[in-house]
């Protein structure tokens, strides 16, 4: 009892397998040759990474993190520090601190076009997590499918022999019966 998963794609899909779309036809496919979806798409993606991409994934976990947001708290704190204490008139930056409203405006106009590439990368990822995730949850959806039409043909054949047992028997007990030789009235009840 083999199943024909290019003639159940019919049936669980409601089109032809040549009509499917990538992702479900890929699906079939590997149910077809009982081959797995299981791969990390993680370690793929990883492997195509460019050197900007790696450069701006790090500069955008430094920039959205705790540690970046107090090391330039402190930073800030010591460039004011040192240019009203230490070195009063003679300072490099004179408040308004026109020198450190203009390193930060740089940091500013270069930090958010990398985080921005980074987090463009990220949702491509996403999509890309997700058509596999499609695909393994399908492969699973079109195995418990078929393991259902194995179960009701199985179901269908277990009834199939019980019938023929129970007519088998009934055959065998009706026999039995037509043998036996009605009991007349002196002949003691049986």
């Amino acid at each position: 009892m083999s199943l024909d998963y290019l003639q159940a794609a019919a049936r669980w899909f409601g089109r032809q397998p040549d009509q499917l779309g990538a992702s479900e036809r890929k699906a079939l496919q590997r149910a077809v040759e009982r081959r797995t979806l299981i791969e990390n798409p993680a370690k793929r993606l990883d492997e195509h990474t460019t050197l900007g991409q790696r450069v701006a994934d790090r500069v955008a976990l430094l920039g959205g993190s705790w540690t970046f947001i107090v090391v330039f708290m402190l930073f800030l704190l010591a460039w004011i520090a040192f240019n009203t204490t230490v070195l009063g008139a003679r300072a490099i930056d004179p408040y308004p601190f026109i020198f450190l409203n203009l390193v930060l405006s740089m940091i500013a106009a270069l930090q958010a076009p990398v985080i921005m590439m980074s987090q463009n990368r990220q949702s491509t990822t996403d999509r890309q997590m997700a058509a596999h995730d499609y695909e393994v949850n399908l492969k699973a959806e079109i195995e418990i499918m078929a393991l259902h039409e194995k179960m009701d043909a199985l179901r269908t054949e277990q009834l199939a022999t019980m019938l023929l047992q129970q007519q088998q028997q009934i055959d065998l007990l009706t026999r039995l019966i037509s043998r036996m030789e009605p009991a007349g009235p002196g002949d003691p009840a049986v």
